[in-house]
């Protein structure tokens, strides 16, 4: 439990990115930590998990079935939101894509 509030507490220190991606229902692991997202590139869950040996995080993409959509390895803590949000968020033309989107 320990794991997850300290990989919820990188989360939150960028409340403005992880809101954005629709961050929501988060459950804890044992060594790590669960949330669905409902991002532009990808809906589903991401599954956070601290790897002990590297001292590094494992991402794992999951549809809403949980099958795996894509496989992450070796982040280190401080792009933990980068990496998600480039999976999950950000596409190319993020800036108009929000615009059409959400104020047309």
């Amino acid at each position: 439990m320990e794991m997850a509030k300290y990989i919820y507490s990188i989360l939150r220190s960028q409340l403005n990115i992880i809101w954005s991606w629709g961050f929501n229902s988060p459950t804890a692991l044992s060594n790590g930590l669960m949330f669905k997202v409902q991002g532009f590139i990808f809906k589903g869950w991401v599954k956070i998990i601290y790897n002990e040996g590297s001292d590094l995080f494992d991402i794992t993409l999951l549809s809403y079935k949980m099958e795996i959509q894509k496989e992450i390895e070796g982040v280190f803590f401080d792009e933990l939101i980068n990496v998600i949000d480039t999976n999950v968020e950000k596409v190319r033309d993020y800036e108009n894509r929000v615009k059409q989107e959400y104020f047309s």
